[in-house]
């Protein structure tokens, strides 16, 4: 069993019992703050992992990053009343942008370890190369599902933020139409040309800058 292989696995739990509720969590503390309480009543403002837990988006998660090393995978969607949020369109826009930051923050928490290890030679000598290589993915992830999640195509946040800074009229037009055929839009994106996607030609760049900002390499 390669050292890959088991530091994937590893990341994967880590995102199943960690990442994921981080960011439902996210989405749902946003929300109370802003006046609603409905993923507080469907017991949501939690960081159990269980609360949180999709079967079939963990379980995409688990055999797209441990195969490919490219995460794709989901937990359970965090309700969300926008009728009682402060702020109306903008503040589920927040609500929504909670998610995508929360992966910020948890890639830049494990970026600042690997950073400082990639700095010390004598320290990289002294590390596990499993343990960098865990922090490594950790890192590699979180960016992924934060500039995915990004994208304004329902049904992702950024689609969320997208609307709340379109003219209202302009936002009530496309809204129906993008959210009925989203999913269909996120399949050619990035499974068409197959083996060099429209979608990863423009995330690839995007996560390469970021990762090089976070770890400095």
């Amino acid at each position: 069993m390669s050292e890959d292989f088991v530091a994937r696995v590893i990341v994967v739990a880590i995102m199943l019992l960690v990442g994921f509720p981080v960011h439902e969590f996210a989405h749902a503390l946003a929300a109370y703050r802003l006046g609603d309480s409905t993923a507080k009543l469907f017991g949501r403002l939690t960081l159990n992992p269980v609360a949180h837990f999709d079967p079939l988006g963990g379980i995409l998660l688990a055999v797209s990053f441990i195969r490919s090393g490219f995460g794709f995978g989901w937990a359970k969607p965090t309700p969300v009343n926008p009728s009682n949020l402060a702020g109306g369109r903008r503040g589920e826009a927040m609500v929504a942008a909670a998610g995508p930051v929360s992966n910020l923050v948890l890639a830049a928490a494990a970026a600042l370890p690997l950073r400082f290890i990639f700095a010390t030679p004598q320290l990289s000598e002294q590390i596990p190369g499993i343990v960098v290589l865990v922090l490594y993915l950790f890192v590699y992830i979180n960016l992924v599902l934060m500039i995915f999640n990004l994208l304004p195509i329902p049904p992702l946040d950024g689609s969320k933020v997208l609307f709340a800074f379109l003219p209202p009229r302009l936002a009530w037009q496309w809204r129906p139409v993008l959210e009925q055929y989203g999913f269909i839009l996120l399949l050619l994106l990035f499974f068409l040309p197959p083996g060099d996607s429209i979608g990863g030609r423009i995330l690839g760049p995007i996560l390469e800058a970021l990762f090089a900002v976070l770890v400095g390499v």
